[in-house]
């Protein structure tokens, strides 16, 4: 039997429904969320990403704003454009497109924005959290491939799930998150051996090392859940890391490149975000003033 098809636009669509009902129930109580977007340089793949996250805004209602500066940015100027937004009352969410122009310190940036602004989820506060299991805001594209397994209804407690890519955005936080949700989880990468070996033994596969054809049909038991990050050209074609039509006869679910798991990486943003201006409101509220914990959520 052939994989179920895990459509990413389907699934994104449905998140963004529901988020532009969370944003019309912030508003009635006088919060509008907002996001900044930092674009330096004009690199003309960033160009389009940022394009389609102001579209994302518009979509469910949310107040962006997009600061567009030129690749000679000194560090200082923009760090000093963080720390503006950083105490702007109307911007719940702060994103700096990468990769930044050389000469800019992308470590040092990322740190530079508030923890709990940090929609993309890569500040060290945020990914310490996340490593204690503590409520954070998630990076988008693992949240993401999360969310797609879930509502596909892929069994995750219990599994064992193989993340291909060891790195700090997509495959070490999708590790953590397999295993908040009780999968028996191995992280390969360039150096692991017997790989084959490992994958075939995979209930759930996430595949995220940049690379075409890394995961083949042979290297997969029948029924595998399968979710491709890969994003790669080929010619004049986008593919993932996973040879999709070796694969797809064997899996029992499988995401398409394109269209998979990229729709859910811009999604995740705009619940972030929205989530971000949820907090605010929860901070100024007489429970949170008394230091009364939060609801888990």
């Amino acid at each position: 039997m052939a994989a179920v098809i895990i459509d990413g636009k389907k699934i994104g669509a449905e998140i963004r429904g529901e988020l532009a009902e969370k944003v019309r129930r912030l508003k009635a109580k006088g919060i509008t969320p907002g996001l900044a977007v930092i674009l330096v340089g004009d690199d003309p793949a960033s160009t389009v990403y940022v394009r389609n996250k102001e579209r994302g805004c518009q979509e469910i209602g949310v107040y962006s704003e997009i600061h567009r500066r030129p690749a000679n940015i000194s560090q200082g100027e923009l760090l000093s454009l963080i720390g503006k937004l950083n105490v702007d009352r109307n911007i719940h969410g702060i994103l700096v497109q990468l990769p930044l122009p050389k000469g800019l310190d992308e470590e040092l940036v990322m740190k530079r924005i508030r923890p709990e602004k940090d929609v993309d989820g890569f500040h060290p506060v945020n990914a310490g959290k996340l490593l204690a299991g503590q409520d954070t805001l998630l990076p988008c594209t693992p949240h993401g491939c999360m969310v797609l397994l879930e509502r596909s209804g892929v069994p995750i407690a219990g599994a064992e799930a193989v993340v291909l890519g060891r790195s700090n955005i997509v495959g070490k936080p999708a590790a953590l998150l397999l295993m908040q949700r009780n999968a028996t989880v191995t992280i390969c990468h360039s150096k692991t051996a017997n790989l084959a070996e490992i994958t075939r033994r995979a209930d759930i596969i996430v595949a995220a090392v940049g690379r075409p054809g890394t995961l083949t049909g042979d290297m997969i038991k029948e029924g595998v859940a399968v979710i491709d990050v890969g994003i790669n050209r080929v010619g004049d074609r986008l593919v993932g890391d996973v040879d999709f039509e070796s694969v797809a006869p064997k899996a029992g679910w499988i995401t398409p490149v394109p269209g998979g798991v990229g729709p859910m990486t811009i999604t995740m943003l705009l619940a972030n975000t929205v989530q971000a201006a949820g907090d605010t409101m929860e901070e100024t509220t007489p429970a949170a003033a008394c230091g009364q914990p939060r609801a888990a959520r």
